[in-house]
């Protein structure tokens, strides 16, 4: 399914690429990919529902208010999904403002939807990239981590 995700931002999202697209003619092209119809369906409900996310509805862990000085506290679910590598880098996003509390669990909410068995940081990259592609306002934010996933680091690692 993720790979699925990938292949989506990609060749649509990413390259700008005209997105009205019929879902049956999506799901075609994607068939003739070599994806199985199981997890095209995966995926597409998990894009419907981070497009859904943004509706103030159902939205039931947001609260509104001051969270300078909140911690996030993580499920036994959330941290068999989310290693410690994965919530210091959710941790380190929201110190350097690319994530806000609101689009942290949005985050959040999309890796637990994920259906796959392995999960690494490099993955929640782009799962991060995804959310902020398609959150309003978040253009700048969306730059940034953009900047983080795909910089070369110059000299010696040491």
């Amino acid at each position: 399914m993720f790979d699925i995700l990938m292949y989506l931002f990609e060749n649509f999202i990413h390259s700008e690429t005209e997105i009205r697209v019929d879902q049956d003619e999506l799901t075609d092209e994607l068939v003739r990919a070599g994806f199985h119809q199981d997890e095209i369906y995966k995926a597409l409900s998990w894009l419907e529902k981070l497009a859904a996310l943004q509706e103030t509805d159902i939205k039931p862990y947001l609260v509104k208010g001051p969270t300078s000085f909140v911690t996030r506290i993580y499920t036994q679910d959330e941290e068999m999904r989310l290693d410690i590598e994965c919530r210091g880098f959710l941790m380190f996003l929201e110190h350097i403002n690319v994530l806000d509390s609101t689009t942290r669990e949005m985050v959040i909410d999309r890796v637990m939807e994920i259906d796959s068995k392995e999960f690494c940081l490099e993955d929640m990259k782009w799962v991060v990239l995804m959310v902020l592609f398609n959150v309003p306002g978040k253009e700048n934010a969306y730059a940034q981590m953009e900047d983080l996933l795909f910089e070369e680091p110059e000299g010696p690692l040491h």
